[in-house]
């Protein structure tokens, strides 16, 4: 999911990623979520940036599918 071009998030849409994550691992999925350092900042906040597996560009993001 890439959220780079978002300059705000709320409760409301951390909770929605959230869900996105839970329902991707009751699938055996993942989610990547690409984001910009202000919406990094925020997750951190509520520290959620492990669980919401945070990268920097769709690049790292790649890679780190790969892995």
């Amino acid at each position: 999911m890439v959220l780079a071009q978002i300059d705000f998030i709320d409760s409301s849409g951390l909770g929605a990623l959230v869900q996105l994550v839970k329902k991707a691992q009751t699938v055996g999925g993942s989610l990547q979520v690409v984001t910009n350092p202000r919406v990094t900042q925020t997750v951190k906040l509520v520290r959620l940036e492990k669980f919401l597996s945070l990268q920097p560009s769709v690049e790292v993001a790649i890679e780190n599918l790969n892995k």
